[in-house]
C-alpha cells in the first residue's frame, strides 16, 4: 500500500510517497513559489540524486500534477503508474471541535474545513486548495484529513476554556485548540516504545521546539494541555511570534502607536519572538551564534526562550501530578545542544538531570538522562509525515 502525504502552504507543497508495508519512503520533495515567478520542484527519489525541475506553476493543481508526473517518470520515478497510489493523506491545521481524529474526506468534511478557515485564516485555505487539487486529479483515490488540532481534543474543559464571557465560546467557539498535534502524538508514542512501558500509563511532556514551538502534557496516552491556544500565537516565544503576553498591551500599542488591530496582529505574529527581541534573526542558530559572540539581545532572547519552556515543563508536571519523561523534538529540540542543556538546568528537584556528554548529539534518537535520573529526557526526531501516513492507512483500510 502506497500512501502519498501532502502538506500544502500558501505557495508551497511538501510531499512524501511511503510504502506502508515496511514504512519505506520511496520519494519526497518540495514545490516552492507556486503562483510566483521562479517556481521549482525539488524531487528526491529513494537511492537517487535529487532532481530539480524549474517550471511555471500558476496554482496548486499544476503543482500536484507535476509531483505526480515526477513520481511516475521513467527516469526518476518510483512507481509505474498513479494506480499504485492507494490513498492520499493531507495535513490539515484546523478541524475545530468537529473532529477528534483523522477522517475520510467528503463534501461534509470540506464544508467543515471552510468553516474553520475563520479561525485559521493563514493555514486552512491552502490546505483546502491542496485537497481540491488532488481530488480533481485523483477522483477515485480515498483521501484523509489529518488534523494538527485533533490530538488535543482530549483536553478537559477546564484546560481548554478561556475566562471570557461564556457566550463567546457558544457563539464563536473561542477556546484553546492547540497545534502540532501530529508531532506530539508521534513522539509521545515513540517515547513509550523507547522506555518499553505502556503508553497509557505514562506522564509525558513533549517539547516541539522549532520556528514554531509548543509544549504538550500527555497523560495516559491523552493530551491534557498544550501551550498553543485559539491560534498558534499563544504559548512559547517563537521565531517571529510573541507567545504569551498581557492582552492589554494590544490596546496600549494601538493608542500609543496609532496602530490598527491588524497591524498589531502582524507585529505579534511576524515581527516578535527571536527576531523582535534579538534584532538579529528569527533563526535560533543565528541567535546562538550571536549570543556566543557577546550580543546581549541575542543572549537575552536565548535565555527567554529556555526560561519559558522550563516554566511550561514545571506547570505540566504539576498538572499531571508528576512526569515520567521529557521529550525534545523538531528543529531546535532535536539539534540545539545548548538549548536542551539550559532548559534542563536546575531541574533536579523534579528528577530531571541530563548527561552533558550524551547531550552532545544532533538529530538522532537518544536518551540523554544522567545515570539514576528519575525522569528520562529523550531526543526523538519527529516524523509528522509518517504519522499522517499511518492515520491515512487506517482510514483507507476501513473504506
Amino acid at each position: 500500500m502506497n500512501v502519498l502525504v501532502i502538506n500544502c502552504g500558501s505557495s508551497s507543497l511538501k510531499y512524501q510517497l511511503i510504502e506502508m508495508t515496511d514504512e519505506e519512503v520511496l520519494a519526497k520533495g518540495l514545490v516552492e513559489r507556486i503562483g510566483l515567478e521562479g517556481s521549482v520542484l525539488t524531487h528526491r527519489p529513494k537511492d537517487m540524486d535529487k532532481i530539480i525541475i524549474e517550471k511555471d506553476m500558476k496554482d496548486h493543481k499544476e503543482a500536484v500534477k507535476l509531483v505526480l508526473e515526477a513520481l511516475v517518470d521513467k527516469n526518476h520515478g518510483v512507481i509505474k503508474s498513479m494506480d499504485e497510489i492507494t490513498a492520499v493523506g493531507h495535513r490539515v491545521v484546523h478541524g475545530g471541535e468537529k473532529y477528534s481524529g483523522s477522517v475520510l474526506i467528503d463534501d461534509v468534511v470540506m464544508n467543515v474545513l471552510k468553516e474553520c478557515s475563520a479561525i485559521a485564516p493563514l493555514h486552512n485555505p491552502p490546505n483546502i486548495i491542496g485537497i481540491n487539487a488532488c481530488r480533481d486529479l485523483m477522483p477515485d483515490v480515498p483521501m484523509a484529513a489529518v488534523f494538527d488540532t485533533a490530538f488535543h481534543q482530549t483536553m478537559p474543559d477546564y484546560s481548554y476554556m478561556y475566562a471570557l464571557p461564556y457566550e463567546y465560546y457558544e457563539k464563536f467557539s473561542i477556546r484553546k485548540y492547540g497545534f502540532h498535534g501530529t508531532s506530539h502524538k508521534y513522539v509521545s508514542i515513540k517515547a513509550a516504545e523507547m522506555l518499553n512501558k505502556p503508553y497509557n500509563e505514562l506522564k509525558i511532556i513533549t517539547c516541539h521546539l522549532g520556528n514554531g514551538s509548543s509544549v504538550a502534557a500527555v497523560k495516559n496516552g491523552k493530551s491534557v494541555d498544550t501551550s498553543m491556544g485559539f491560534t498558534p500565537l499563544e504559548g512559547l516565544m517563537m521565531g517571529t511570534r510573541s507567545g504569551d503576553l498581557d492582552p492589554a498591551i494590544i490596546d496600549y500599542l494601538a493608542s500609543r502607536e496609532g496602530m490598527t488591530i491588524s497591524e498589531i496582529n502582524n507585529v505579534l505574529n511576524k515581527k516578535s519572538g527571536f527576531l523582535g527581541v534579538s534584532g538579529v534573526s528569527s533563526d535560533s542558530r543565528d541567535i546562538e551564534n550571536a549570543a556566543k559572540e557577546g550580543n546581549k539581545r541575542a543572549q537575552m532572547a536565548f535565555s527567554m526562550f529556555c526560561y519559558r519552556v522550563k516554566k511550561y515543563i514545571g506547570a505540566y508536571a504539576a498538572a499531571m501530578g508528576g512526569v515520567d519523561t521529557i521529550v525534545f523534538t523538531a528543529g531546535i529540540g532535536e539539534n540545539s545542544i545548548p538549548t536542551r542543556e539550559k532548559i534542563c538546568e536546575d531541574m533536579e528537584f523534579l528528577g530531571i538531570t541530563i548527561d552533558k556528554e550524551k547531550n552532545k548529539i544532533r538529530g538522532k534518537k537518544e536518551d540523554i538522562s544522567a545515570a539514576g535520573a528519575k525522569v528520562r529526557v529523550l531526543i526523538i526526531p519527529t516524523d509528522e509525515e509518517m504519522m499522517i501516513a499511518r492515520e491515512t492507512r487506517e482510514i483507507a483500510a476501513c473504506k
